[in-house]
């Protein structure tokens, strides 16, 4: 990511999803501006992924994720619409079925460092009927980032099943970016 995020002229707000909120707070990319958190994960330093994700009580529909002989986790396939796009429909579940990329247990065992979160301002999108990363968990880690925080009652995937929900938080946090940049 911080290659990709070399040749970007300008400011830049990254947006990460479930696990990829650990990946947008990893980076040390001067240009990045803003942060935005999409019913994600956001450790801390010196914590892991696999620590944050599993803080508190579980959904009852959430899936128990184990990996496989090679080190990765996939979703079992009961998860998509019990767990991780309920409210999508059966067409978008076999979709995000289909292209899951598994996750290794390598990553999430990591300790992290710094966040940027810390330094940048930071927006959360807080999935209230999300069964995978519970409420609770995703606002422990909105109020701990001191995050603006936009509640909405979607599932997990609003990127799917609420787009619009997203495209608004992101366009408010773009124009906040441009108006301090401006200013």
């Amino acid at each position: 990511m911080e290659h990709t995020l070399e040749h970007v002229a300008g400011p830049v707000v990254l947006a990460g999803h479930a696990y990829a909120g650990a990946v947008i707070g990893s980076t040390a990319a001067q240009n990045v501006r803003a942060l935005v958190y999409v019913a994600a994960l956001a450790p801390d330093e010196g914590e892991t992924v696999g620590e944050v994700f599993g803080r508190g009580t579980p959904h009852p529909n959430a899936p128990a994720l184990t990996p496989n002989e090679r080190g990765f986790i996939w979703l079992p396939d009961e998860a998509f619409p019990n767990a991780f796009a309920p409210l999508a429909t059966a067409d978008e579940q076999a979709l995000l079925r289909a292209v899951q990329r598994p996750i290794s247990v390598a990553c999430i065992a990591a300790p992290v460092g710094r966040p940027l979160w810390k330094d940048r301002p930071t927006w959360y999108l807080l999935a209230e009927q999300d069964r995978m990363i519970p409420a609770e968990n995703q606002r422990f880690m909105a109020e701990r980032m001191s995050a603006s925080v936009r509640a909405h009652d979607v599932d997990h995937t609003p990127l799917v099943t609420a787009p619009d929900v997203v495209a608004e938080l992101l366009l408010e946090v773009v124009g906040q970016v441009e108006r301090t940049r401006a200013a």
